[in-house]
């Protein structure tokens, strides 16, 4: 069920808001939700995209020979209980 809200618009932000809904051929209640939804969007690839950094920082020594990481992997699994 969706909810009512109420929003003051001054009249510069009231026109932006009828010229985009005349653009699109759609009502302005959905002009408002799709900018919601795209601004939403970018806020969630923008978390990702920091998320992505913070983890592409780190620094981990990774050893040159594919066996010896295989290995490395293997060992710290392994020793790990499973219940």
């Amino acid at each position: 069920m969706s909810s009512r809200l109420e929003v003051r618009l001054d009249a510069e932000c009231r026109s932006h808001l009828e010229e985009i809904a005349r653009e699109r051929g759609a009502p302005i209640s959905e002009v408002v939700r799709s900018l919601i939804d795209d601004a939403y969007e970018q806020l969630d690839r923008s978390r990702r995209l920091m998320a992505a950094e913070r983890l592409a920082s780190y620094e981990v020594d990774v050893p040159e020979d594919p066996q010896e990481l295989s290995r490395i992997l293997s060992d710290a699994h392994s020793s790990r209980i499973v219940y």
